[in-house]
């Protein structure tokens, strides 16, 4: 099979596990947990983007979103690779209470931005971000990107105004698809795929 074809929208992969864990600390536990994964993933030439955790009731779905360190796609053999080898740590320790999916996959086009890098690498592009807390009475932004600052605040114009916001304040953000995202992304795959 070519690369081409192996290309495309992100793969899932699911496998239920029985994990006794307790249900305490699920935060603290999905920040050990992308501790635990990371270094298996940067060892295979990935990176964790995010660890999240979704359902309240009924079956829960443990997510991984990873890239490929070289910038290139995640192909769904890359995904089928990653869930093996997190089913091997799974095996041993107990990240979640009850029963729950594990789903691997890219992170995207309109991707959620996790670190300080991904603020970088995304300056210029529209974006939405949610607060912990009130930052200027509002906790919602929409607007463009203007990097990380050196006290480790993010940068987002909003109505012609640069609004810093803490990293450490930052609930959610994720990239709002647009058409120059799009060019940018598959200006980059090609870049990629031709080197």
């Amino acid at each position: 099979m070519s690369d081409d074809l192996r290309s495309g929208p992100p793969a899932h992969f699911f496998y239920c596990l029985n994990l006794g864990a307790s249900g305490e600390g699920r935060l603290e536990r999905l920040h050990w947990l992308e501790e635990r994964v990371a270094p298996t993933l940067e060892a295979m030439g990935f990176e964790v983007v995010r660890v999240a955790l979704t359902g309240s009731t009924g079956r829960k779905t443990l997510q991984v979103m990873a890239d490929r360190r070289d910038g290139s796609l995640i192909t769904v053999g890359d995904c089928e690779e990653i869930s093996y080898a997190l089913s091997a740590i799974f095996d041993v320790e107990d990240p979640v209470a009850d029963r729950y999916d594990l789903e691997v996959s890219s992170a995207g086009i309109d991707r959620p931005l996790t670190r300080p890098k991904d603020f970088l690498a995304y300056a210029g592009f529209e974006a939405k971000v949610e607060t912990k807390m009130p930052v200027g009475g509002r906790k919602r932004f929409r607007g463009c990107l203007g990097g990380v600052t050196d006290a480790n605040e993010i940068v987002i114009r909003v109505d012609e105004s640069d609004v810093n916001i803490a990293m450490d304040n930052v609930r959610t953000a994720k990239l709002i698809l647009t058409d120059e995202l799009i060019a940018a992304a598959t200006g980059a795959q090609s870049e990629n795929q031709d080197s």
